[in-house]
């Protein structure tokens, strides 16, 4: 694992973020979009994640069925 600074101030930033919501998973998710509604809405441009690709193949059905 990576042991420097910025890494150490964004696990302790997120950790910070998690224990104010009492490490609750769907708190943290609720805050998390409702702040990203508000940059939305502040005009930040929002560029959504890519969606996982569809397998063709049987090769490629195998390689997506263990995640």
């Amino acid at each position: 694992m990576l042991n420097d600074e910025i890494v150490n101030e964004v696990r302790a930033i997120r950790d910070a973020h998690a224990a104010k919501f009492g490490y609750d998973l769907q708190a943290i998710y609720a805050d998390l979009k409702k702040s990203e509604a508000e940059h939305i809405a502040a005009g930040h441009p929002f560029i959504p994640a890519p969606e996982c690709p569809v397998p063709d193949t049987a090769l490629q059905w195998t390689r997506f069925a263990h995640r």
